[in-house]
């Protein structure tokens, strides 16, 4: 039988196997080529995230502080971000980021082949490494998971990863997640902390030419920045626009407009420049409770006392009372200067101007120029001069106090929309003042200053420092001895004395030298006086009238000596602010407090802060005591403050050679400390007493933080049996002695 094939020519034979042949080996190419690229997959996808850990994803987000009316007052975050919906971001700003990230964003399925063959070939033929291709999925998909670097590697797998994306999730949940994580800059993240950090507004209310600029900034978050590079921005903002036009999203009008528009920013305030030493004690109570990652990741909504008009008195009553006490005191000078330092003027930036400059407002200065007669000054975007008229109060030349490269301290008096301001020249010497405000209903902390400048210095004055409280400790002293049946119309010799101590004798004296003679409890305490306060407390006991301090919530050791009732004790300004609250409360304490409640990112109740309660002393002792503190204010050392509005009363306080100095009073509402001094043990000096260093600041608070409230009114003492007074000093069954001056 004859072979199929006999028939058929050779050439034709061998070419019908040649083709077999080729055909096999593209059978096996082929192979070879999906078991590569199956192996690869294997290799590039073995250390992929799970994509479902996505689906419970949040992102670390701000913790916002409030205060009683529900304004931020201070904020903590790694990452400040605020995590907002796909409706919060606008069309205008949706639009502008497709135009320029992503065209294709709402049609491909997590990447764009031909973005990526083009941009590989670009980067095969200079030479360098893929990039330039990501989709928005994409870069979701790197910020989210992946390292930021432009490996083969990293670029495979970000591929892989956007399409399982893509699978998953819909555009508008990519779209959000994308604008919540992406870095914008200056520390901020995401679209709607963007907005409000550079203009001070919700992304909902974004223009064209400011939608556009931020849609602009992912490419070089700092190549781009509108602080840094304005004209970059600019540029950047305009090809975004025309991005935008070429897409058909906007008109040619519209474009026009927008590319001629000035580039207007409204920096946000950092909120915790308001009130940082309260803000600091937050963060610790916080951190101590819940842990540093959930403060600064977590997202929580802390609720505060505070309140931000009453802070804002008291950071001025602070500053301008201090600044009046160094005016007093005269120019010292010392400066510093960035020139001995090697600092160029142009370089130079003080932390002082991190925050937007307020008129009222007190700044370090740089000064730029300085010649006979002037020196000219720059802090932040601002400029200013200074004349022989602005430092008269020095009592030298300009030219003898101010050089070239002097940082200065200046009072904010105007400032100019060209950058131009007017200011008067101050000076910071180390002197210190603090300041504590507590509503006397609640025990919320309404004010707080712990110090002059917490960029300069961290430590909290106000509730950290332990100080000798001078005569502000006296009112413990009568409070025992009234509580134990005396009367403010019982008498009390005013005259030399001498104690016996286990160190020997002890003889005190009266702030003026001089002594009165026979005087009532009530003119003893209004006018201060050192003579009565000891023969008192020697009376009751001294370990009788420490243990009613502590009643009050006086923590600090207090040695059992004599001189403690003149107030060498040492007290932080927080717990002698709130011991005097007792005296308006009719004798009854409640617990200073910082927090009303704190939820979770969720909203729910994590803890809710209600006031706690204690008592001190009787209605009867604590209306009497008011009464006494009142005539301080109306007839005593505190006489000042008889002027204000309102009914108040308290009591001065100064330590020996004017080191401290106290005021610390209360209106039927509000109660309020302040102390002014260094932080080393440092006189004052001369006749620096507290009606003079710390009143003034009170009284300016006080001022500020009733304006415009009911302050209520003090409820009047219990009636006393005149013809019953005794004389206190008076050994008891002793006969009484007809003594006078």
């Amino acid at each position: 039988m004859r072979s199929l094939y006999e028939d058929l020519p050779d050439v034709e034979i061998g070419g019908r196997k040649l083709v077999g042949r080729v055909l096999f080996g593209l059978l096996v190419l082929l192979s070879a080529l999906i078991g590569a690229t199956a192996g690869l997959v294997l290799v590039y996808t073995t250390d992929l995230p799970q994509i479902d850990a996505l689906e419970a994803y949040r992102p670390s987000s701000i913790t916002e502080i409030y205060d009683d009316h529900g304004r931020v007052v201070g904020s903590f975050a790694l990452q400040r971000r605020v995590v907002a919906s796909y409706d919060d971001f606008p069309p205008v700003l949706r639009d502008a980021l497709v135009s320029i990230e992503d065209k294709d964003f709402y049609r491909h399925s997590g990447i764009n082949f031909w973005r990526i063959v083009g941009a590989a070939y670009r980067d095969i033929e200079s030479g360098g490494k893929v990039q330039g291709a990501s989709t928005l999925t994409m870069q979701l998909a790197r910020n989210l998971f992946l390292s930021p670097d432009r490996s083969f590697h990293r670029k495979v797998q970000e591929a892989m990863l956007a399409i399982q994306i893509e699978r998953h999730f819909t555009k508008p949940q990519i779209f959000t997640l994308y604008a919540n994580q992406i870095f914008l800059g200056h520390g901020v993240y995401g679209f709607e902390a963007a907005s409000e950090y550079y203009f001070s507004k919700p992304a909902k209310q974004l223009t064209l030419d400011e939608a556009a600029m931020l849609a602009g900034l992912p490419k070089g978050p700092g190549v781009y920045s509108p602080i840094n590079h304005p004209d970059r921005a600019v540029k950047r903002r305009n090809l975004v626009i025309n991005a935008m036009l070429e897409d058909g999203k906007i008109t040619a009008a519209q474009a026009e407009a927008a590319r001629n528009a000035p580039l207007v920013l409204h920096l946000a305030h950092d909120p915790n420049s308001l009130s940082p030493y309260f803000v600091e004690e937050i963060r610790r109570y916080l951190e101590a409770k819940y842990g540093a990652d959930q403060v600064h990741e977590g997202g929580l909504k802390v609720y505060t006392s505070l309140d931000v008009d009453m802070q804002k008195a008291a950071n001025q009553a602070v500053l301008d009372g201090v600044a009046a006490y160094e005016r007093r005191h005269g120019w010292k000078g010392h400066l510093e200067n960035i020139s001995d330092e090697g600092v160029p003027l142009e370089k130079y930036s003080h932390p002082d101007w991190d925050d937007e400059s307020e008129v009222g407002g007190y700044v370090h200065a740089l000064v730029t120029a300085a010649g006979p007669g002037i020196a000219t000054l720059k802090f932040g975007r601002y400029t200013a001069a200074l004349g022989q008229a602005d430092v008269v109060w020095t009592g030298q030349k300009i030219a003898n106090i101010l050089k070239t490269g002097d940082i200065c301290y200046v009072k904010i008096l105007s400032l100019g929309a060209n950058g131009a301001a007017k200011v008067s020249l101050e000076q910071d010497s180390g002197t210190q003042g603090a300041l504590l405000a507590i509503d006397n209903t609640t025990g919320g902390i309404k004010a707080l200053v712990g110090g002059r400048d917490f960029n300069d210095s961290k430590f909290d004055r106000a509730t950290q420092a332990l100080r000798q409280v001078g005569s502000s400790f006296k009112p413990y002293v009568y409070t025992t001895v009234i509580d134990q049946g005396a009367t403010p119309d019982d008498t009390i010799l005013d005259e030399p004395v001498s104690f016996e101590t286990p160190s020997g004798p002890y003889s005190p004296h009266n702030y003026d030298e001089k002594f009165e003679g026979i005087i009532t409890l009530r003119r003893a305490l209004a006018q201060s006086r050192n003579i009565p306060a000891l023969k008192l407390a020697n009376k009751v006991g001294i370990k009788e009238v420490i243990d009613y301090a502590a009643r009050f919530g006086i923590t600090a050791k207090l040695p059992p000596y004599l001189p403690v009732a003149l107030g060498s004790a040492e007290i932080t300004l927080l717990e002698q602010t709130s011991a005097y609250s007792v005296f308006p409360n009719d004798g009854v304490r409640i617990i200073p407090r910082y927090i009303t409640r704190v939820t979770d990112y969720e909203g729910r109740v994590m803890e809710e802060d209600f006031p706690e309660v204690k008592d001190v002393i009787g209605e009867r002792t604590a209306r009497i005591m008011t009464s006494m503190l009142r005539e301080v204010v109306l007839h005593g050392t505190g006489i000042a403050a008889a002027k204000l509005p309102f009914p108040v009363a308290g009591k001065t306080g100064t330590t020996n050679d004017f080191t401290d100095a106290w005021f610390v009073g209360f209106s039927a509402t509000m109660t309020c400390g302040v102390w002014v001094g260094y932080d080393e043990k440092k006189s004052l000096g001369a006749k620096e007493t507290g009606a003079r260093a710390a009143l003034p600041i009170w009284m300016n608070f006080m001022s500020a933080a009733m304006a415009g409230k009911d302050p209520g009114q003090f409820e009047p003492p219990p009636a006393m049996v005149h013809s019953v007074a005794q004389k206190l000093d008076t050994p008891d069954n002793a006969p009484e002695t007809d003594e006078s001056h």
